[in-house]
């Protein structure tokens, strides 16, 4: 790979980390245009290959972050610091300052390999008083490893989404199952009425309040029963000496 040149420390020749992957990868890269032109382009032709063997796609658009990531659709903005300048930084923190506004999650990957960008980089942490965590710092040594952090995190953050996702759709199901044997119990207790009346009822009315209002001729222009059991029903939500009588558990 190309040299690529850090106004503090001279040329470098980054490490190579073409065997890093993602398991289950996937998703969109959106990196701003103003952002790739400041890159040599052998780091933008790095980037673009590592994506395409992790499956995610590479868009340019003109954004304030220096790239956005949607992985399980959650979208993750990193600002990537690829030129850590020790003589320059209140523009970088300004912009960390005015980005952690408009992201959720946001994130800053610095690349620092000498002592003194290190050095420097702690020294300004401090004094423009950045609140830790907020967002997450991440220095690296290099920047091949500074932008395989960056997918990681991302597809981290995506499969953290994914799994809470699935989590609350099972959390649903399980809500949902349990007010259909509520449900059910309820409609059954009702005299002469069965499981599948009460499944008919609750597709073609719904909830038990709804069917409570429903009237006999509703019920039976709605559903298979018998006009019988449309009396009863109706009987059952109207007649206190009836609806009294049945034990609802």
């Amino acid at each position: 790979m190309a040299h690529l040149r850090n106004s503090c420390y001279g040329e470098i020749t980054p490490s190579v980390h073409s065997n890093v992957s993602i398991a289950g990868g996937g998703g969109v890269c959106m990196m701003s245009n103003t952002w790739k032109e400041e890159q040599h382009p052998s780091f933008i032709t790095f980037i673009s290959s590592f994506l395409r063997a992790n499956s995610f796609r590479l868009n340019f658009v003109p954004i304030s972050p220096d790239l956005i990531f949607n992985c399980g659709g959650l979208s993750v903005a990193f600002i990537f610091i690829t030129n850590w300048d020790c003589h320059d930084t209140s523009p970088i923190f300004g912009r960390v300052q005015k980005l952690k506004g408009q992201f959720a999650n946001l994130y800053v990957v610095v690349t620092l390999p000498t002592k003194e960008q290190k050095d420097s980089f702690g020294s300004s942490y401090f004094k423009y008083g950045m609140e830790f965590g907020r967002p997450i710092f991440v220095p690296v040594q290099d920047l091949e490893m500074g932008f395989e952090k960056i997918v990681k995190i991302a597809h981290a953050r995506g499969v953290c989404k994914r799994q809470d996702i699935v989590s609350k759709l099972k959390d649903e199901r399980e809500r949902s199952v349990q007010g259909m044997d509520i449900f059910l119990k309820v409609v059954t207790s009702i005299p002469g009425i069965d499981n599948h009346d009460a499944n008919a009822l609750n597709q073609a009315i719904g909830s038990i309040e709804a069917i409570a209002k429903a009237s006999k001729e509703f019920i039976l222009e709605s559903t298979d029963l018998s006009t019988d059991k449309a009396e009863t029903i109706t009987r059952f939500f109207r007649d206190p000496k009836f609806y009294l009588g049945p034990k609802i558990i």
